[in-house]
């Protein structure tokens, strides 16, 4: 009997043990705090062996995703003294899958164009063009092919005008029989205020001029359609001046350029002017002039909308170039979901996303790994601030929205590399 006794303790003693080191292989969200690895743990490129070895592949999904984001964001050496907001939500599923201080208000950089881009599709819609005219008063005198009267050129600070736009404009003015304007040529600049920079922008950086009549980034399209009026043989007996164009005018010509090929510019390569544009035309929308505060409370009606007006947040310009603009990867994802529920904006705004590995701000990312040709998602760069947010496809189909949201470190390709790595994690 004892010796029996003895024999099957031993065995009892092993399945017991094999129990309780199998059963915590997973604690949701774990952090610790007190690990320490190499310096490039977090930034080291991903392959698909290493990528094995993140998952846990006895747990379902999306446990198991939840995993290896929590192994990555534990190792990564970078987050010991910079900050991340992390949020991910399963559209498809419609339940919020990973967060990690997702709720701390940090600079977005550019990706604040994604929340101007959803809110100017929302409120203008995909069919929205911008429009620069030229009209004229007074009366044309065919026997001397003379306007006795004033040019107005009216702005719509759209950033695509260009040299082609204006000799067409100067062909209108032809067509009418009028080499010689008797009058003045005038600019319109009443579409919005006058600031011509953004509240929050550092004053060293190049930034753009916000101009209703704005050329080649600068306030400049007046002067230009000035001289190259005079360059084809207009004769100008008058001056240039700042007017509003009266009510009456006959208008000669309208150039237009669509949303979509903004939206194209400000996405794929981030263009901040091309973002403040679209901006003004959201402002437009509560009565002229429009102001940033304007379209900033367009904005807030979509927080709204969403519930979310109380979270704390602010909204300073379109661009992402302010450093008053503070938002959460919380409010990001919000307004990704926002934009998901309504097949008309998620349509083309998914169309001018950068995709991972393929083009726009994302081209050299992700390249050989499970995010690539997947990830669709807007880039952020300012110092000490790293951001991306978007949409992907998870391995199970399931249409993820992410944001994430880097502070406070000193070099940003560490930032960059982790991002990378929780990207090629969503959708594998």
């Amino acid at each position: 009997m004892t010796g029996k006794i003895i024999t099957h303790i031993p065995l009892c003693i092993l399945m017991l043990f094999s129990v309780l080191c199998v059963e915590p292989l997973y604690a949701m969200h774990f952090m610790d705090d007190d690990v320490t690895v190499p310096d490039d743990a977090a930034t080291a490129p991903i392959d698909s062996a290493q990528a094995s070895s993140d998952s846990i592949p006895t747990l379902p999904w999306p446990q198991s995703l939840q995993a290896s984001l929590d192994t990555i964001v534990s190792k990564s050496s970078l987050l010991k003294t910079a900050q991340m907001g992390l949020y991910v939500y399963d559209l498809t599923a419609d339940s919020a899958i990973y967060s990690r201080d997702s709720k701390q208000t940090m600079r977005p950089a550019s990706t604040m164009k994604l929340i101007t881009a959803i809110t100017a599709l929302d409120k203008l819609g995909g069919a929205y063009l911008y429009k620069t005219r030229l009209c004229y008063n007074g009366e044309v005198i065919d026997s001397i092919r003379t306007l006795k009267g004033n040019i107005y050129l009216i702005g719509g600070m759209d950033p695509m005008i260009g040299s082609d736009d204006i000799r067409a404009f100067i062909e209108s003015i032809k067509e009418l029989g009028v080499d010689t304007i008797r009058g003045n040529i005038c600019a319109d600049r009443s579409m919005k205020d006058t600031d011509l920079y953004g509240e929050g922008w550092c004053w060293d950086d190049d930034n753009p001029e916000l101009s209703a009549l704005v050329y080649h980034r600068k306030d400049a399209l007046l002067n230009k359609f000035y001289s190259m009026l005079t360059d084809n043989g207009v004769v100008i007996i008058g001056s240039l001046e700042e007017r509003r164009c009266p009510n009456g005018a006959f208008e000669i010509s309208c150039q237009t350029h669509s949303i979509d090929q903004i939206l194209d510019r400000m996405m794929k390569d981030s263009n901040n002017l091309f973002a403040e544009s679209l901006f003004y035309q959201i402002g437009l929308t509560r009565g002229r002039p429009s102001t940033a505060k304007k379209a900033v409370a367009v904005e807030e009606e979509i927080m709204k909308k969403m519930k979310m007006q109380g979270v704390p947040h602010r909204f300073a310009d379109g661009s992402g170039l302010s450093l008053y603009n503070y938002v959460s990867a919380e409010i990001e994802v919000a307004f990704l979901r926002y934009a998901f529920a309504d097949t008309n904006i998620y349509a083309d705004l998914f169309s001018h996303l950068p995709i991972a590995g393929v083009d726009g701000t994302l081209e050299k990312r992700m390249r050989g790994t499970s995010a690539a040709n997947n990830v669709r998602a807007k880039t952020g760069t300012l110092s000490g601030v790293s951001s991306l947010s978007g949409y992907c496809t998870a391995s199970n189909g399931h249409i993820l929205a992410f944001a994430i949201i880097n502070q406070g470190q000193q070099n940003n390709s560490p930032a960059k590399a982790l991002q990378d790595r929780i990207c090629t994690i969503l959708c594998r």
